[in-house]
């Protein structure tokens, strides 16, 4: 039985008795895992349009004659913007709704990657790549928030997280997209399909349309505000109580997300670098990362529920910490590494899937998009920096002493900023204005 909500304030939490991985989804109805569904699509999808430019940063360097900190830089202003378009995403959802803002942003993330295969030069990619970001945080912000309401509390640790999983199988299509272009095309050409491809998602909206509806939650809670005409503003989550909320909730994001970007964006071109390896050869090695961070998802959506969300943070930063720093620090083989990418890619991603529903939780439905959405776009902003200055550092030090350094210290403040939240796992949410 849930417990209930005293006049003190006291949080309604349910009780998790099935924590198998899978028990959320036998016990869905058919709105639900159409949701589901969705969102994991979506997920899938935007990992895969994130994730192609790490793979051609190498052409890109090499065609356009740029140097690896100006290259690093396009990653870095599609994130920078993905904060912005993450925060006004959330705060759109809170105003007009989760489904809506998820097909809009959808459809204009979908079609600046269409952009980026057609540009001509290194300055319009950078803008391209900055206006796709604006779409690419307010996905997540809408999307998160819509598959956090949907699901039962009891569940909703390794739903979200599940769903959270999607973007591996993002990047596995990013690196078989790669394969098989740069297989078959020249290298000059291969890049822009690859943009090409990732307007893909934009078939997802159409299902979207037709099958995905608003979470009850958040209908109720906008009637309310309609009917008393107090809408949530663009600055409430910085005020009161909320406001040590989302500062704290804001370094964490950062440190999760800085560390990941840090390893992920620059693994590819540490392979084809300083080990040595072809653009081809070298998709043996991620697909060991990405095989590590889908299992990592999966386990980190179970654990989200069975040990909360804080225990979960705090042990696989420590392990992300430990792998990095055997993967890039010591005189490894190319046989070693490829089975240390395994792990690399299960502590370094598994906790995102406790990272969604912890944001959901710590809010009120009426600041839920703004609060979610500004405070992981924020940490995605800040983190959006590493790519840029792993690849500055870089120009003065190897490539994988430049990960190493600024992933420890992400995932440092990850552990510390995590260790001073409260624990939300199973707390139930309510309509409220």
């Amino acid at each position: 039985m849930s417990s209930t909500v005293e006049p003190s304030g006291a949080i309604e939490t349910a009780p998790i008795e099935d924590t198998s991985l899978l028990a959320f989804y036998r016990d869905m109805n058919l709105p639900e895992r159409r949701t589901f569904w969705a969102c994991a699509a979506g997920w899938a999808l935007d990992g895969m349009d994130f994730m192609i430019y790490p793979l051609v940063i190498g052409t890109i360097i090499a065609m356009w004659k740029v140097d690896p900190g100006t290259a690093g830089l396009a990653g870095t202003v599609t994130l920078l913007a993905s904060a912005v378009g993450g925060w006004l995403g959330g705060y759109l959802a809170d105003r007009i709704g989760r489904v809506k803002t998820l097909q809009f942003t959808i459809l204009w993330f979908s079609f600046f990657s269409l952009v980026c295969a057609v540009v001509q030069n290194f300055d319009q990619l950078l803008i391209a790549r900055a206006l796709l970001g604006l779409g690419f945080g307010g996905e997540w912000a809408a999307g998160a928030v819509l598959m956090g309401e949907a699901i039962r509390p009891e569940f909703r640790g390794r739903a979200v997280g599940s769903v959270q999983s999607g973007w591996a199988v993002g990047w596995g299509l990013a690196v078989l997209s790669q394969a098989i272009l740069f297989s078959y095309l020249p290298a000059e050409i291969a890049w822009r399909w690859m943009f090409a491809v990732g307007a893909l998602p934009a078939l997802l909206v159409f299902f979207l349309r037709r099958y995905v509806e608003e979470p009850a939650i958040a209908a109720a809670t906008r009637e309310k505000q309609a009917a008393s005409g107090d809408q949530p503003a663009l600055w409430e989550i910085f005020h009161g109580p909320i406001l040590k909320t989302t500062i704290l909730a804001s370094l964490m994001a950062t440190g999760c997300q800085g560390g990941y970007y840090a390893i992920t964006f620059w693994v590819p071109r540490f392979l084809t670098t300083e080990r040595k390896l072809s653009v081809v050869s070298s998709t043996g090695y991620l697909a060991a990362l990405i095989l590590g961070s889908f299992i990592g998802y999966l386990v980190g959506a179970w654990l989200a529920d069975r040990i909360g969300r804080r225990n979960l943070f705090l042990t696989f930063s420590i392990g992300a910490i430990a792998v990095v720093l055997l993967y890039t620090q010591l005189p490894l083989t190319n046989e070693v590494l490829w089975l240390l990418g395994f792990p690399l890619g299960f502590f370094a991603s598994g906790y995102f899937s406790g990272v969604g529903a912890f944001l959901t939780e710590l809010y009120p439905t009426r600041l839920r998009g703004s609060g979610q959405g500004f405070c992981y776009n924020f940490g995605r902003g800040i983190g959006a920096l590493f790519p840029f200055l792993v690849g500055a550092l870089s120009n003065s030090t190897s490539l994988a002493n430049a990960i190493a350094i600024f992933a420890v210290a992400a995932y440092g403040v990850f552990f510390l900023a995590a260790f001073a939240l409260p624990e939300t796992r199973g707390r139930v949410l309510h309509a409220d204005t």
